[in-house]
């Protein structure tokens, strides 16, 4: 993962929990990219093919709130979503979302100024910057940079153990 990276916004608003981000009715394909054709549906359906490797997704407070079921941040990644930044993020979801690789960032003040399409340059552990106005960020700690940078837990301990 770059420190430093440029990325397209999709705005959702807040409370966007598991069920928005992958309904239930879908959790028994196959494969997490079976899904992706039906995140965020009930809310958005078009969104799933409208967003691109590298894009982000910009949200407002308590993203990834409901369920804890790991295919929503998995099929997250598996759109090729660069990073979710929100205003705050359910506990749960944070946690799995970590644990598969994914960048995620609180920045309270940043989905009111921003809408789809708008860009972001996003320096890691430092600001965000879009539209003419830098928000700083906080640094993620290092063990989970270590994680997403790895492409996940799994595959953070087995590098760690030598096995990759």
């Amino acid at each position: 993962m770059a420190e430093t990276f440029t990325a397209r916004i999709w705005a959702l608003g807040d409370d966007i929990d598991t069920d928005i981000v992958i309904p239930t009715e879908y959790l028994a394909l196959k494969t997490v990219q079976d899904m992706t054709p039906y995140a965020f549906s009930p809310l958005r359906p078009e969104l799933a093919a409208q967003i691109k490797p590298g894009d982000v997704i910009v949200a407002g407070k308590n993203f990834g709130c409901g369920s804890s079921r790991e295919q929503a941040p998995e099929v997250i990644k598996a759109l090729g979503v660069k990073a979710v930044i929100a205003g705050s993020f359910a506990r749960i979801f944070f946690r799995n979302a970590i644990n598969n690789g994914l960048l995620l960032i609180e920045c309270p003040a940043l989905r009111a100024d921003v809408r789809d399409g708008d860009e972001v340059t996003v320096e890691v552990g430092k600001s965000i910057t879009c539209n003419g106005k830098t928000y700083p960020i906080g640094a993620l700690p290092e063990n989970l940079l270590d994680i997403i940078n790895a492409g996940g837990l799994v595959k953070a301990m087995r590098r760690r153990n030598g096995l990759d």
